[in-house]
């Protein structure tokens, strides 16, 4: 995890034991090392990277100092929160005086006026419920039949007890692989992904699996492959403007995955939480649902991105039986989704033509001045301008993700680097950049980005001390 973190640009006259408590910082502030986990023993440590038993402590005393270790004699040293900092809407810390910061880490967009209104309606709808205990694990009727509906309209026949509702995409996804992974079972994800699919694999203790997304998208060949070599417990993709590469998986792969899927016995979890935007006109290929004979996709999808994050409804569509089956789960988890918020989304789900389109038009705009921002300002950067979702897969000139994510911090923006989306520290040469912000704001934070990439390539300035005068 902690690769090279003795020479990162810029850092070259850095104490390795500075940098190392540096690196180790950097891993805890993107969330891939967590908290509360015990580092090695000095010893350990020294020997697994080739230095000095003194660099191990030296580094260590410097973390504790800063406090982000504390450690306990003869027991060991474990990774802690700052004070001064919080939890922040990526589900990382954050200092806690961060208001004005620019968050560069998040995809999400603020809510449309129209939830207001969506709210005092679901209130005026809330008394029908009133009588009776507020336990719905599958979820209200009308919301499932409303989530029907928009597949229904998508050319793939449903009825409600298809649907399951879930207290978000992310709950939706913690659900399936609660009840269908077990232990040490392989899963075959995507490289790069959505980073809180793999914390929910992690937990579970899954034995993962990747296929690697290029510049053009999913390869076909190597992803039917790989169905048919490894013959994963389950298999997690998200075919409309990859989290975060932005690709939209074409017809011909969504039919061939569900029978591939079912030839090697996997279930196939298919996450839309980008479904509803495309832009630029494009037309959104059928669900890769409507390819299933077998009952092996199940749909995850909510309304954290075209309407609101703060809005925690989410759902899964799966064959009745098995929909049965996560409500049973389900309720030694949470119980039930919140009654109010249920009727609050049957608002917004009436509406959605009215909301999301102009939320469309929003993205667009960003998108195009988050494109002229960094061909301005980064042009040796790479990428493909997505024509939906919310964000850019940048590959920069170097493998310096990680180490722009920890500058940044200093310039009061926050960024999610490229290993946050992958296995094992890779991905160092890509970066996640969200057009959600509005354009004055992109193309502040992406000035501030091209400081920073400057200067990690000078090299770290000596920092004199004024001698003190002693009379």
């Amino acid at each position: 995890m902690l690769g090279r973190w003795h020479a990162l640009p810029g850092q070259r006259r850095q104490p390795d034991y500075a940098a190392l408590a540096s690196a180790v910082r950097g891993l805890l502030a993107d969330g891939r090392l967590p908290l509360g986990v015990r580092l090695p023993a000095e010893r350990e440590l020294a020997e697994a990277l080739g230095i000095s038993r003194t660099t191990i402590s030296a580094a260590y005393r410097e973390l504790r100092e800063s406090g982000h270790l504390t450690s306990r004699r003869g027991a060991g040293s474990w990774t802690t929160v700052p004070k001064g900092h919080r939890v922040a809407s990526t589900g990382l810390w954050a200092p806690q005086d961060d208001r004005n910061a620019i968050d560069f880490g998040t995809a999400a967009m603020p809510a449309p006026p129209q939830l207001v209104e969506a709210a005092r309606a679901g209130a005026e709808d809330l008394p029908r419920y009133l009588g009776g205990a507020g336990y719905h694990p599958g979820g209200l009727p009308e919301l499932r039949e409303a989530v029907a509906q928009k597949f229904t309209d998508r050319g793939l026949p449903t009825n409600a007890d298809q649907i399951l509702i879930t207290s978000g995409t992310q709950h939706a996804l913690d659900l399936v692989v609660r009840l269908l992974v077990a232990p040490a079972a392989p899963v075959l994800v995507e490289s790069p992904t959505y980073p809180n699919a793999l914390a929910s694999l992690s937990a579970r203790r899954a034995r993962v699996a990747t296929h690697g997304i290029g510049r053009e998208g999913w390869d076909e060949e190597l992803l039917l492959g790989i169905l048919r070599q490894v013959r994963p417990r389950l298999a997690y993709v998200i075919p409309e403007f990859q989290n975060p590469t932005g690709h939209l998986m074409p017809v011909a792969l969504r039919e061939q995955l569900a029978s591939a899927a079912h030839s090697s016995g996997t279930d196939l979890v298919v996450d839309e939480s980008f479904v509803d935007l495309p832009l630029d006109g494009i037309e959104v290929p059928p669900p890769v649902a409507v390819f299933d004979r077998h009952s092996r996709v199940l749909t995850i999808g909510g309304m954290s991105k075209p309407f609101w994050g703060g809005l925690r409804i989410g759902w899964i569509r799966a064959a009745a039986p098995l929909v049965q089956r996560l409500a049973a789960v389900r309720v030694g988890m949470d119980m039930a989704s919140p009654v109010l918020e249920q009727l609050v989304a049957v608002h917004l789900l009436r509406r959605s033509d009215e909301i999301v389109g102009p939320r469309r038009a929003q993205l667009a705009v960003q998108r195009d001045a988050l494109v002229a921002a960094l061909r301005t300002e980064l042009p040796q950067w790479r990428f493909t301008v997505p024509h939906g979702g919310m964000s850019i897969w940048a590959e920069l000139d170097g493998p310096v993700s990680s180490a722009l994510a920890r500058a940044a911090e200093a310039r009061d923006f926050r960024l999610a680097p490229g290993p946050r989306f992958g296995l094992d520290g890779t991905l160092e040469r890509f970066l996640r950049l969200p057009f959600t912000l509005p354009p004055d704001e992109l193309a502040d934070a992406v000035r501030r980005l091209a400081a920073v990439r400057y200067d990690l390539d000078r090299p770290a300035r000596p920092l004199w001390r004024t001698p003190a005068v002693i009379a």
